[in-house]
């Protein structure tokens, strides 16, 4: 089993949302190396971390689970879509393999208390080592250490 934190805006998509829906695809990630996580890495069962960012705090709401392989992203196809991409609609016309993947995330709780990103980032217990807490780490979707998932969980 793999973990993964992943990031929504929660005024756009919060765990609240999720736990709502119960399961989702995780659209719209335009980020080539996101992309690879979610195409390459990601497996049924793979455990996530829900983290809200541009939120008050900022950091992990919830925990979520891998309920697909990975699949074509349809908003990438979808001119309405804010996340459409004309290069996606010529790959898909040329056969090629789809330019962006996404795959479906289910709830599985939300913690009883947010785990800031300044509490992970100033955490002496070694979150601060998460790639969420690096400067200049952006990616919407990213590895994490099995012991950084735990600790977290057990801090929410």
């Amino acid at each position: 089993m793999h973990y993964w934190l992943i990031k929504s805006e929660g005024s756009c998509y919060s765990i609240d949302d999720l736990k709502k829906d119960k399961r989702t695809s995780w659209t719209g990630v335009r980020n080539f190396q996101a992309r690879n996580y979610m195409r390459d890495g990601m497996k049924i069962g793979d455990l996530v971390l829900f983290y809200h960012s541009n939120d008050n705090p900022s950091g992990v709401y919830g925990i979520a689970k891998v309920v697909s392989k990975p699949h074509i992203d349809e908003s990438a196809l979808d001119l309405k879509d804010e996340h459409y991409d004309a290069k996606a609609v010529k790959y898909k016309k040329e056969g090629k393999e789809p330019l962006w993947v996404c795959v479906d995330v289910a709830f599985v709780k939300k913690l009883k208390n947010p785990v800031s990103l300044d509490f992970i980032k100033h955490d002496s217990g070694g979150l601060s080592r998460m790639l969420v807490a690096k400067p200049g780490q952006r990616l919407s979707v990213m590895p994490m250490a099995k012991e950084h998932f735990e600790r977290v969980e057990k801090m929410g």
